[in-house]
């Protein structure tokens, strides 16, 4: 087992996060361990629950099922899970439990930091993308008709479980949209101040295959290092005020991608590399880093052999960025490679974007 840990300095607060690969069975014992009262609110993914609902153990009174996918994340089901908590009568002492993707985990959080005000909820991501990403730094959101993640709050979990045997099932383009948030890791390591020095792009480039085949010592240790350069930047700044705005690299235009094709032709780590590879080519365009760079970016993502995406209106893309919660006033936000590992916050007016 590996133990990582997140340190908020401001609030004195911390939280455990655990990489292991323990029996699934065993993982409701440790959830409870972490828990100060005596009644808790799991959702789960729908899929979760039908292939892992019984191995886990927990009772089907307390536990609210969410259908999978993008469109879930919405004003109607946090009003349903809300409703749920209230029904069952939790306390500011109990917990609420996220078990499934970045979906569940955001819109759990969500009901977790405003359900009387605050209260504890344990992060249990099953697949890549909510391992390297959304289960680590305290966002929680829902989208609306106007885009995603508009409607949220900075709120920590008590502690995050990172359970490896839940990759095993995961579906194939699921497991890539994943590795869509890994490959952004290579690009800002340096930007992240991480205290050490994790070398991520030759351990990517060294472990290609074992991580394609999901060798799980391998991934133990993917997983690890993304967090780590995770941690770094949410310990500096928890609320985006900052730095951790690097951690949007690619995302001005993925999430205009999902926004235009309505969450359901593009995953969001597909989305996300055609706004790396975007970002690199208007670097390069813009004069902010040379050609070989943009050749060695993209000989990274070819080795992973990402779902491409089909070229897209610019007016619908540029309507979409304009909305996007990184927009500053009448321009819209980029983060840019400016070196090997290195990337900076730049803003652009609309006609500077695809001219």
């Amino acid at each position: 087992m590996i133990n990582l840990e997140v340190k908020i300095p401001n609030k004195e607060q911390s939280y455990p996060i655990y990489i292991e690969q323990d029996k699934i069975e065993n993982l409701k014992t440790k959830i409870l361990q972490h828990i100060k009262g005596n009644k808790i609110l799991v959702v789960i993914s729908e899929k979760v629950n039908h292939l892992y609902g019984k191995v886990l153990g927990f009772s089907q009174d307390e536990i609210f099922v969410l259908k999978d996918g993008e469109k879930e994340k919405n004003f109607n089901n946090y009003k349903k899970i809300l409703e749920k908590a209230l029904k069952l009568g939790l306390t500011r002492k109990d917990a609420i439990i996220a078990i499934g993707g970045g979906v569940v985990g955001d819109i759990t959080g969500f009901v977790a930091a405003t359900y009387m005000r605050g209260i504890d909820y344990i992060q249990v991501p099953t697949t890549l993308l909510a391992c390297v990403d959304s289960s680590v730094g305290g966002k929680t959101a829902i989208d609306t008709i106007f885009g995603k993640n508009l409607v949220g709050a900075f709120y920590q979990p008590k502690a995050v479980f990172i359970n490896l045997n839940f990759l095993k099932t995961l579906d194939e383009r699921q497991f890539k949209t994943g590795l869509g948030e890994v490959v952004k890791y290579i690009f800002i390591e340096k930007s992240c101040f991480c205290k050490e020095e994790l070398n991520f792009s030759n351990y990517i480039s060294e472990n290609t295959e074992k991580i394609l085949s999901r060798n799980l010592n391998t991934l133990e240790i993917l997983i690890e290092n993304c967090i780590k350069l995770k941690i770094a930047v949410v310990e500096q700044d928890e609320k985006e005020l900052g730095l951790r705005k690097i951690l949007n690299f690619g995302h001005t235009l993925g999430h205009a991608i999902e926004k235009i094709t309505n969450y359901k032709k593009y995953t969001h780590g597909e989305a996300v590399v055609a706004g790396i590879r975007f970002a690199f080519s208007l670097a390069e365009k813009k004069g902010f880093i040379d050609k070989n760079y943009r050749f060695f970016a993209e000989d990274i993502l070819k080795k992973f052999c990402f779902r491409p995406v089909t070229k897209l209106p610019n007016n619908k893309l540029l309507k979409a960025m304009k909305m996007d919660k990184k927009a500053d006033s009448d321009k819209i936000v980029f983060i840019l490679p400016i070196d090997y590992s290195v990337v900076k916050e730049f803003s652009f007016n609309e006609e500077e974007i695809f001219d």
